[in-house]
């Protein structure tokens, strides 16, 4: 179901996934974060990828850093559906655990930027095989919170995460 909001004689409209997803899980900043963490953690399997769906806004994209074996830094923009490609292979085979160890966040009006610390590891107790922060871009819509974007990069391409992002949560 769609729903539109006008806005500087603009309309966005959002996709309204009541339905496919559990209010709980856009209802806040928090929540939303959470939800995503959540979706793609867990042994191996499958993961809930209508869950996953449902917290991202029309168009939405996730955008990992790579570094070709010759070249520059590039982002590799994947629409939501390419990235469940891209991951439920690995998902269906290996225990992934994602957690999140510090966020940092900026808040205005109907827009949210989330700097999520985190740390993957292959069980919930094991030590992390790799940390990094996610740049989460979230939009509100007077109703729940949809993620936009998610762009991440880890310590094994841009060094280690400076203390200001080992803290814990410091909302604004």
């Amino acid at each position: 179901m769609w729903r539109s909001i006008a806005a500087f004689g603009l309309t966005v409209a959002c996709l309204s996934s009541a339905a496919a997803q559990p209010p709980a899980d856009a209802a806040s900043v928090e929540a939303i974060v959470s939800a995503l963490y959540a979706t793609i953690s867990g042994p191996a399997g499958e993961r809930d990828w209508g869950r996953f769906r449902g917290l991202f806004a029309e168009g939405a994209r996730l955008i990992p850093t790579a570094r070709p074996e010759s070249g520059p830094w590039v982002p590799r923009v994947l629409t939501v559906d390419g990235y469940i490609q891209r991951t439920q292979g690995y998902f269906a085979q290996t225990p992934f655990y994602e957690r999140e160890a510090a966020r940092v966040v900026e808040r205005y009006g109907a827009i949210a930027h989330v700097f999520s610390t985190y740390e993957s590891r292959t069980a919930p107790d094991a030590d992390p095989f790799v940390r990094g922060i996610n740049s989460i871009q979230l939009f509100f819509d007077g109703t729940r919170w949809w993620v936009v974007s998610v762009l991440w990069d880890d310590e094994r391409g841009a060094g280690s995460i400076p203390d200001r992002y080992r803290s814990t949560d410091r909302s604004r």
